[in-house]
């Protein structure tokens, strides 16, 4: 997903450790994104003017510039019309700095706009997609909007969500509310692109994973009912699931600790094209844990985004009800509390009234993305603005479950070391401005969706699209507009210790401090997935496995922001004041360890020693062939259904590459004879090497 203009801060909370994952309905997306190189840059540029439509041609190679005059905190929105050229956009700011990206839609009308840095001339450069365009093509670019960032929310709602808006686009919605009162409720552009349907306030929409509160909350209303024990043994219910070495705990289920294998990573190991609309049917989830050989780690120990688990709490709440998870939640939960906009969708066959489809980007416009399958209690709610507003109302005066069950969904769980998670019980639970803030974002395959509340000042807003590049992560910088009076402001953050973020001067920063973060840091989810950190004079840079070299910028002593995407790291100190780890904040917390000495020299393998990795292997578990073979001095990849991919060597006999990782295993005469694959939430599954 191509990155914007900044328009937001980072929220990620910085003191939970343990996230590995994202928290969507989603399989793990690649770190980073390669950034597309340019040709020569034409030697002219136009200014562009608001409301004036400027035609012009594009070819493959060349790169064309327009400039903005605009002064700090203004807000740009502009319109490219892609009639008959794939054209991909990168911002540069005053000192050419890239700030921003936008592309992916290959034809048709492509917005891009978001705050300037800084004051001064603003560059917009527009090249070709596809480098392999043979004939120059016609586009139109339009300024549509040039102004201050709005300092009233209202707003700088209607601003931030105005790329979503238009009759040519997949849209979007926005609902404020504080003490039972509306603040503000707004639908942008359409719901369905086919029959010209626009986003209403009644329109349902895929929440995602937002679900997953819905599903602890169903756990919960059966504990208090006496049916389950939250501390009993998942087989107790389902019984026909394996016996592991520990018992796996229905509290582990809703926590994301129980340490099973996530369905969606590892069907995507097996060559199962999630994004291409493959089936997935609820009854693989029991499957795929009957196959699983042994726990990724013991339950309660380590909190890793499992939607696997959450499958499997809806089938506990259906055999304690004797109901199926639908119809049990329209009747104890929806219904009661007059929710008539929401259901559960059992099936992505199912017909969901009202509805709004999922739109992503293509070579050739829009494409109708639909859900992902097996998504029940993982996922697979629709709802509607008003209704999530009602669900919050809940939580501060329950109706339906009582106040301790509600207030034990929104306590941080406890791992066994000790250690807080930042989530509860299918919330998220951190803090904002001074404020305990209850949260939960969630994406299915194209629909974007957050919630958020904060139960101090009994407020909430949510975030709602059916377009796959939407940030609903906005619903934070919203909330620091809309709830301002009852936020810590940075003075007070100073006095407080935690220093004024927004004083801070990237200029200020002393290059040689960064030297003490330089080294090689490893995904704890992914070990093979190295990020380099280096410094060549004043110039900072981060590396990920396989990828091009980025640059980052310093936003604290800590804390740096990659130019090229829409990611961002903090490094972490041990007791001792070392540098022992940081955070990869990018669709969620992803930690990494400082590797040190011999752990952190590269390997670089010769041919032969590649030619003892070429081969064929074969996991039982997931009843899947991986085929490797040697192509001009690389290690390729190659899975029936999945595209060919070159590794990139890692420590010695490790590869990464297509968004997995692979650790080959030796016998005692140093023959091959296997290897573990891991892709993130998925890690371990072992391939033994076949004839």
């Amino acid at each position: 997903m191509d990155t914007l203009l900044d328009t937001l801060p980072n929220t990620a909370p910085g003191r939970h450790r343990r996230r590995s994952s994202v928290p969507a309905l989603v399989a793990v997306l690649p770190l980073f994104l390669g950034v597309l190189g340019v040709g020569e840059v034409s030697a002219q540029s136009t200014e562009l003017q608001r409301g004036r439509t400027v035609p012009a041609t594009l070819a493959a190679g060349d790169t064309v510039r327009y400039t903005i005059e605009a002064d700090e905190d203004d807000f740009v929105l502009g319109e490219v019309n892609q009639i008959s050229v794939d054209v991909t956009m990168r911002v540069l700011d005053p000192d050419g700095t890239q700030i921003g990206r936008f592309g992916g839609l290959g034809r048709g009308i492509e917005r891009f706009g978001g705050r300037t840095p800084r004051a001064g001339t603003h560059t917009l450069e527009l090249f070709v997609a596809d480098d392999e365009a043979d004939e120059a093509g016609r586009y139109e670019i339009t300024l549509l909007r040039h102004e201050p960032v709005a300092t009233d929310p209202r707003r700088l709602a209607d601003q931030i969500m105005s790329r979503f808006d238009g009759e040519d686009s997949p849209g979007g919605a926005v609902r404020v509310w504080r003490d039972g009162k509306t603040l503000y409720s707004k639908t942008y552009g359409m719901a369905n692109l086919a029959y010209g349907i626009p986003f209403e306030p009644d329109t349902r929409t895929n929440i995602g994973s937002t679900s997953k509160q819905f599903t602890a909350f169903a756990i919960m209303l059966q504990a208090e009912r006496g049916l389950l024990s939250l501390d009993g043994d998942i087989r107790t219910h389902i019984p026909e699931l394996p016996k592991f070495d520990e018992t796996i705990q229905v509290r582990h289920l809703i926590t994301h600790t129980s340490g099973l294998r996530e369905f969606l990573n590892l069907l995507r190991m097996t060559g199962r094209r999630l994004d291409h609309g493959d089936w997935i049917d609820r009854s693989e989830l029991i499957d795929i844990v009957q196959r699983q050989p042994a726990l990724q780690n013991a339950p309660g120990a380590e909190w890793n985004y499992n939607n696997t688990a959450f499958g499997l709490a809806a089938a506990i709440v259906e055999r304690t009800s004797g109901q199926d998870f639908h119809v049990f939640m329209r009747e104890n939960v929806f219904g009661p509390l007059g929710m008539t906009g929401t259901m559960v969708r059992p099936s992505t066959r199912h017909i969901v009234p009202n509805m709004s489809e999922g739109y992503t980007p293509g070579p050739d416009g829009y494409r109708q993305i639909g859900d992902l399958g097996g998504a029940v209690g993982a996922g697979s709610i629709y709802t509607t603005i008003a209704d999530l507003q009602t669900w919050v109302e809940n939580y501060a005066n329950p109706r339906v479950g009582t106040r301790e069950s509600i207030d034990e969904m929104m306590t941080s769980f406890v791992l066994t070391d000790g250690e807080e998670t930042g989530y509860g019980y299918g919330l998220s639970v951190d803090e904002q401005g001074g404020l305990k803030r209850v949260s939960h974002g969630g994406a299915d395959v194209a629909h974007r969706s957050m919630l958020v509340y904060f139960p101090e000042i009994n407020a909430g807003l949510t975030t709602q699209s059916n377009h796959a590049q939407f940030n609903s992560g906005v619903a934070y910088e919203l909330a620091a507009a809309f709830f301002k009076d009852a936020m810590e402001t940075d003075e007070e953050d100073e006095e407080d210790g935690a220093g004024a973020a927004g004083e801070f001067d990237p200029q200020d920063y002393d290059a040689e401090d960064f030297d003490e973060f330089t080294g090689r840091y490893a995904l704890d989810a992914a070990p093979n997935f190295i990020l380099t950190f280096t410094r060549e004079d004043e110039t900072l840079y981060t590396q990920a496995t396989g990828q091009q070299r980025l640059e980052i910028v310093p936003t604290s002593d800590s804390t740096f922001r990659l130019l090229a995407v829409e990611a961002s790291v903090t490094f972490l100190r041990d007791e001792e004041g070392s540098v022992a780890g940081a955070t990869l904040h990018q669709n969620g917390d992803q930690h990494a360890t400082r590797l040190e000495g011999d752990a952190a020299e590269a390997w670089a393998p010769t041919p032969g020693d590649l030619a003892d990795f070429a081969g064929r292997f074969f996991s039982e578990e997931l009843e899947t062939f991986y085929t490797f073979t040697v192509q001009d001095e690389e290690l390729v990849m190659h899975q029936r259904r999945l595209d060919q991919a070159s590794l990139t060597p890692g420590e010695e006999d490790n590869f990464s590459g297509g968004d997995m990782s692979f650790a080959f295993e030796r016998d005692r005469n140093g023959q091959v004879i296997g290897l573990y694959l891991s892709n993130g939430r998925t890690r371990d599954v072992r391939f033994a090497r076949v004839p």
